[in-house]
């Protein structure tokens, strides 16, 4: 359960990371989050990595086609000139920005900004993606959300990659990821050496 810190009528800030899997539902979480603060009035900006072009070059786009506006960048670097000054901060994709992204999120919490990040917590390879690892040890608040595993229907935890390309960073859809739980992730992991 979240509750929103207060302290004797100070402006505090704070970092919250949304993370999971494919299709887990991070991206859906973080604009109805983002809507709810929009609702009460509260000022927000919204980024995007801009490689991240796979439903709208510029709105946040869930899988189940909820969407928010948002503001496209390459560099985790522009957040503070962008954000100067709003109460909330929201980042989807955090995985594809660079590591300056969680100092860029501490940075913003200690100016009084409520920051929600979503991002994938594991590559297609089942290690630890880009910056989201340091964004959880920073984060006041942490939601890690599942899919279902499309081969057994167990929880899902990891990104099954469909395809042979080996690129860290290769944004896709059901085409070319599906969510699967450890067991079918690794028994495909040995029955695909092309994703190995």
């Amino acid at each position: 359960m979240f509750i929103e810190p207060h302290v004797r009528g100070e402006k505090i800030g704070w970092i919250e990371v949304i993370c999971g899997s494919m299709f887990s539902g991070k991206t859906e979480e973080l604009i109805r989050r983002l809507k709810r603060a929009q609702i009460a009035n509260r000022s927000v900006e919204i980024f995007k990595p801009i490689i991240d072009n796979r439903y709208d070059p510029e709105d946040i786009v869930s899988h189940d086609a909820r969407k928010i506006t948002s503001t496209p960048i390459s560099s985790s670097a522009h957040i503070p000139l962008l954000a100067s000054g709003v109460e909330v901060v929201g980042i989807d994709e955090a995985q594809f920005f660079d590591v300056e992204l969680p100092a860029i999120c501490e940075q913003l919490a200690l100016r009084g900004t409520r920051v929600i990040v979503a991002g994938l917590d594991m590559d297609f390879s089942g290690k630890p993606f880009g910056p989201i690892p340091a964004l959880l040890a920073r984060a006041d608040y942490i939601t890690k959300l599942h899919a279902i595993c499309v081969q057994c229907g167990n929880i899902a935890t990891h990104s099954f990659r469909l395809t042979a390309t080996q690129d860290t960073i290769m944004v896709g859809e059901k085409e070319s990821y599906e969510p699967r739980c450890r067991k079918c992730y690794n028994e495909g992991l040995r029955n695909d050496t092309s994703v190995t």
